[in-house]
Parts: structure tokens; sequence; C-alpha cells
């Protein structure tokens, strides 16, 4: 059964950019209905979203009045989508109106409601505008931050929609993780909680043109940034050298060597109620980083050796920082990520007593395993001495466990993960793999 989907979209210039994300809806096989506003037809007509949907479309409940559809297309939606949220929109929802056809949609929705806000910069910024998005995640929405960037006329700063292909992945997620046709209830666990996520690998110089680095690819980091945002969380992401395209609704950092992955973390961390760190961080830097390109001096001679110093350990200053603050009921989750060749439960159980943290995931990689991949496997091993497997899957299925178990440790789960519920939630999530094979094309463009 198709998922069923409800485009709402607001009257703002990016309503154009809708239609790409009407189309990647549509081919990934849901049914997508689009309710725009009455002033959303000036900058889209009722033909091009009717002809994209293969969907009748209306901005009044007078069409089809005895179908009842101001009642029936919340009910019986999986997924209701509004991009471009307006201001004068979400103001609306906020207050409860339900003066067209999309108010009186979001009304009546029991599924999740993804919110992509685009506006002027002052728009957004107003406390009004903020007063209500707050209002809306309170009451369970998923909000995103807008993305930073050009503007209508000459203006740039916050307020641009995020890319059609990320907000079509943020809805993707939602419909796997809810079953389409299951009916769930909203799933909003990290709402209104802060969290840090890394992702990369760090790159440590030799010169202007060599550096020490790693395979990582950032696609774990990115798949564990975009599940918390659909869970509801804030999300600064610290990326180093990655090139995929900024998650919609997260707060980017980027870096590039372990010094300033450190120093950037440590800083989003401070307010943070749980840090991940996804990232492949070097373990080590050149002790001198040569001004100029090294190169042969054509007498055959070896060069000098590349003497290395040891970079600050992250997670081990994390933990730390957290046993002092302890005092002051701190009580922030420390995630480690391990990929590693030695996956043995005795190498596994030492590294989390060094680094202090309460959760440490081990992956395996090498071979094709674990970089640059779509899928992956690990281990969780937790401080309390519980030991959760995470069969091979897409990298947004270990991502919701690995947020299952800190949620644990948050309090905000009242039952513990049970490893055979992974099992079974399993299939469920692997039903998208097929639909991120469409977003990591579009994400990697």
């Amino acid at each position: 059964m198709p998922a069923r989907v409800v485009l709402g979209v607001g009257a703002g210039i990016a309503a154009y950019k809708a239609c790409e994300l009407l189309r990647l809806l549509t081919e990934s096989g849901s049914r997508v209905r689009v309710v725009p506003t009455a002033d959303a037809l000036r900058f889209v007509g009722e033909v091009t979203w009717a002809a994209l949907s293969g969907e009748p479309v209306t901005t009044q409940p007078w069409t089809g009045v005895e179908d009842v559809p101001h009642v029936r297309l919340g009910q019986e939606a999986d997924l209701v989508v509004v991009a471009p949220a307006t201001a004068d929109l979400m103001a609306r929802a906020a207050a409860g109106m339900a003066d067209d056809l999309l108010t009186a949609t979001l009304l009546t929705a029991r599924c999740p409601v993804l919110f992509a806000p685009a506006m002027h910069t002052e728009m957004w910024e107003h406390p009004a505008t903020q007063a209500n998005v707050a209002l809306l995640r309170h009451r369970g929405a998923i909000v995103l931050d807008p993305a930073v960037g050009r503007l209508t006329g000459k203006d740039s700063g916050a307020g641009r929609l995020p890319e059609p292909a990320e907000i079509f992945a943020l809805a993707t997620h939602l419909l796997t993780r809810g079953h389409p046709g299951t009916r769930p209830a909203r799933d909003n666990d990290l709402a209104g909680r802060r969290v840090v996520v890394s992702a990369g690998g760090t790159r440590e110089e030799i010169d202007p043109v060599r550096f020490i680095g790693n395979w990582s690819s950032g696609l774990q980091g990115y798949a564990l940034a975009r599940t918390a945002i659909a869970r509801g969380a804030e999300v600064t992401l610290v990326a180093a050298n990655v090139s995929l395209s900024d998650p919609a609704g997260a707060k980017v950092v980027r870096v590039t060597s372990a010094r300033e992955m450190h120093d950037a973390v440590m800083a989003a961390a401070a307010t943070a109620a749980a840090v991940v760190m996804a990232a492949a961080v070097a373990d080590y830097r050149p002790a001198t980083r040569h001004q100029a390109k090294l190169k042969k001096d054509g007498t055959g001679q070896a060069p000098e050796p590349i003497h290395l110093v040891e970079n600050p350990d992250i997670l081990a200053a994390l933990a730390t920082r957290r046993t002092a603050a302890s005092k002051t009921g701190n009580e922030q989750v420390l995630v480690g990520f391990a990929a590693e060749t030695d996956t043995s439960p005795q190498a596994a159980k030492a590294k989390l007593a060094r680094k202090g943290c309460d959760l440490l995931v081990v992956n395996p990689v090498g071979n094709g395993l674990g970089f640059g991949t779509a899928d992956n496997e690990a281990v969780v091993y937790r401080a309390d001495g519980s030991v959760t497997e995470i069969p091979r899957g897409p990298k947004e299925a270990l991502a919701d466990v690995v947020w299952d178990l800190v949620a644990c440790n948050l309090k905000l789960s009242v039952t513990p993960v049970n490893p055979d519920k992974i099992h079974r939630k399993l299939p469920g999530l692997i039903e998208g793999v097929s639909t991120w094979r469409v977003v990591c094309s579009h994400l990697s463009r």
C-alpha cells in the first residue's frame, strides 16, 4: 500500500522548489495530494500541481464536499509536509485556525507533520515567528530551521528553503519509521533536546599539498543527524571534509583537522543533552607542518621521517568535563564510534572504559566495509555492561537504534532497548533502502 502524503504549499517564492519535492515523493511510490494556500497559486498554478501529482488540487474545503476533505485528508495521511512554510501559514497553524483546506488538514492530522520554513531572515528571527515555531514543536510537529543562503532580490541569510532532496530524505525517514498504513502516533522522543553529532574524517596537513587522512565519507554521521532531526532534536553537526548536502534543519559547522574538531565539538557540546562522535578523528598529526611542498631532491635519498604527535582525545575530554559538571546535575550522554579491524569484545570493553563514554558503537571496517557504503553493522557496548547487536542494514536504521539507546540513557524511554526488538524492527526500516538509494543519488550530485 503506497504511503499517503499531503504536501502543503505556502505562498512563498520557494513554492517552485516544491515541484521537485513532489516529483521525488511520487517517484518513490507515495500517493501525494497537494494542498496549496490560495495565494500559493500565484507562484505555481493548480494545473502544474495536478499534472505532477495525478491528484485533484483545491485550496478550499467546498470542492468535493461530499467526501468531507477538510477532515478526511488529515485523518488518512501517513505524513503531512508543508514546504514552503511561510511565517503567516505557521502563525495560523499555531493558532489552530482552519480557514482553508490546508490549515483544516493540519488540525485533523494525527500523523507526523513536517514544516520546512522559507522566508526573509527578519521574518524568521522575529519573536512572533520564533514563538509560533516553539509552540508547533511543543505540540509534536517537526519544524526545520531554514537554510542559510541567497533569498529573493539581493538579500542573503537564514530563511532559505532547505534543498528538496534533503526534505525528501527526512520525509522518507519519517515514513519508514512509521511504516505507512499503521497510523502510528508521533515519535518525537528527542523533542526539545540539543544534540551534537560529528561526521567525516579529519585531515592533518604535512605540507600545503599532502595530508594524513582516512576513508570516512560522513554518511553515518549525516544519517545520525537526519534521524535525530526526525525525532525532534535540535542538531549541531560538526563535519570534517565531507561532500554531502547539509541535512535539512541541522546547524552545520565545518572543520578540517582534529584540533579544529576538538574546539568545535567542545563549544557546541557545552549545552547539549547528547554528543555522538561518529567522525573518524586522526589519533596523530605531523609534529611540523612544512610551509612549502616537500619535493624529491634528485639524489635518491629517502626523505626525513615524519614525526607524529598525539591529537587531543575529544571523547575523553568530553567525559572529563562531564565528570566535573556532574555536581551541577549535567547528565549529558556520550556516544563513541569505533571503526575497527579488531572488533573483539575485549578490545571494545577496554576502549569503552578508557574513553569514559556511555555507549561505544563498534563497527567493522576495511575490505569494502563501513566507509563510503550505504549500509553498516555494529555492536553497541554500554557502560552498564549490556550489549546490543545491530545487523547489517541501512545506516539510517543503525542511527535509529543508536538514538533509541541514547533516549534510554536520557530516561526518555521507559523500557530498555531489547536486541530482539531491533531484529524485528529492521525489516521495516530496510523497506526504505531502495528509496534511500534515490536519496543518496540526489545528495551526491
